[in-house]
């Protein structure tokens, strides 16, 4: 179970990734005119769009509440621990800074 929910994240990372990569070529392909390039690329996207939905399907087909509950108890629990020792350490360095015994 935990490889496959690994492999939902690659996924929907991989999708979120190219999304943003493919806006940016597209604005500079607009600029440039259309080419033989361009429809490869269009073409591409084609491919990548279909990609993208099956992703995406297959994401909210292995959606767990169970795993995303533990996901945000164990980011609750990092956030707090993180924010304690936070409080130390500043307080260590406010000490030496003020020269407080």
């Amino acid at each position: 179970m935990g490889t496959r929910c690994l492999l939902v994240l690659l996924l929907v990372l991989l999708v979120l990734r190219g999304d943003v990569q493919g806006d940016d070529m597209a604005r500079q392909d607009e600029a440039t005119g259309p080419t033989l390039l361009s429809q490869m690329q269009e073409s591409l996207y084609g491919y990548w769009g279909s990609a993208k939905a099956a992703a995406q399907d297959l994401y909210k087909k292995t959606y767990l509440t169970a795993v995303d509950e533990k996901i945000r108890d164990m980011y609750s629990t990092s956030t707090a621990a993180v924010r304690i020792y936070t409080g130390i350490l500043t307080d260590q360095i406010l000490s030496m800074l003020s020269g407080d015994s």
